[in-house]
């Protein structure tokens, strides 16, 4: 049995960039971080030779083709496993339209345990890059490409996507108290909104070429919030987040709304400096930077939503359990 901890992941900026669409033009780059919630892939071993896929809802089928979990149906082609197992995801929180990643999470966590099943380890930037595969070569997912690589390394990162299609993950240089204190000033409140991710990013991709000024902006902020980060002005920091979500708006329709637009407007009235939906935007999660004493007024103007606590989290995907016989 191998069981697989792969996080979840916040985005703070340049996203967007991170679409071939618009990096196979200019180098793209997203500044994000995993997060301590996590999603557990279980592999093991049958003892007849049928498939079986548990997550929401459980299949038991004779046929690799059958498996009706398109995420685990590839990954199992990817490796080579066709029958003789059994695949099993668990969250920490419901994964569809949270915008915290899961998809990709999922995707790196299966192939990890996966390879780990047939006794072969993969690094980080090769379960990175057959996720990515996965997800937009073969299924066709219209997203970019920054998800993979920050679940599979994890850790506080400045992601950098080439015209050549050379992607470069690097650390973002914190000690561990500064750490401590831009953990402390992150908060999540889930919007209670869903959306289809696919939906909103689909128009964002078609939009692209409409929308390069507005992506340069984005991709200078990401530039100019790590040299924040890495000089620990943690306020100014809040105020770039601030200023990405106003450009990021305006990439598509969904994006934001009536609702989420109020939301915000509360959190910054009570204190928060910048914030932005999570992921594609739409609903999901609202991500807010807010100094710690500011946030009991921001937990009150935000009364009726359900707070995600968190922090950020070092590891990207690993094995917690690994027993083979």
């Amino acid at each position: 049995m191998i069981i697989t901890q792969t996080p979840l992941r916040i985005s703070f900026l340049g996203g967007g960039t991170d679409f071939q669409a618009f990096y196979e033009q200019e180098e793209g780059c997203v500044l994000s971080s995993a997060i301590d919630k996590y999603i557990f892939v279980i592999v093991k071993e049958r003892f007849d030779e049928k498939i079986r896929v548990g997550y929401t809802q459980t299949e038991m089928v004779d046929s690799l083709e059958d498996v009706q979990h398109d995420l685990v149906r590839e990954a199992l082609r990817k490796t080579g496993i066709e029958k003789k197992i059994e695949i099993s995801t668990m969250g920490d929180i419901p994964s569809a339209g949270t915008g915290l990643g899961s998809s990709s999470t999922v995707t790196v966590g299966a192939l990890n345990a996966m390879y780990l099943h047939l006794g072969v380890a993969r690094d980080a930037a090769t379960l990175a890059r057959e996720a990515c595969e996965i997800e937009i070569d073969v299924l066709g997912r219209p997203i970019g490409k920054q998800d993979q690589y920050i679940v599979a390394h994890g850790g506080l990162r400045f992601i950098r996507f080439k015209p050549d299609g050379t992607i470069t993950v690097e650390t973002v240089q914190l000690p561990d108290e500064a750490r401590r204190r831009l953990s402390e000033s992150l908060l999540l409140f889930y919007t209670g909104i869903t959306r289809s991710a696919g939906t909103v990013l689909r128009e964002q991709v078609e939009n692209i070429s409409d929308h390069l000024g507005v992506l340069r902006k984005m991709k200078q902020l990401a530039w100019d919030a790590r040299e924040c980060l890495e000089r620990q002005a943690f306020d100014e920091f809040g105020d770039l987040l601030h200023q990405g979500w106003e450009h990021k708006k305006s990439l598509a329709s969904g994006i934001s709304n009536g609702q989420i637009d109020a939301m915000y407007r509360a959190a910054r009235q009570a204190g928060a400096i910048g914030g932005k939906i999570s992921g594609a935007g739409g609903g999901g999660f609202l991500l807010l930077y807010c100094p710690v004493e500011c946030q009991v007024d921001v937990r009150r103007a935000l009364a009726p939503l359900r707070e995600l606590p968190f922090a950020l989290e070092r590891d990207g995907s690993k094995a917690v359990f690994n027993y083979r016989r």
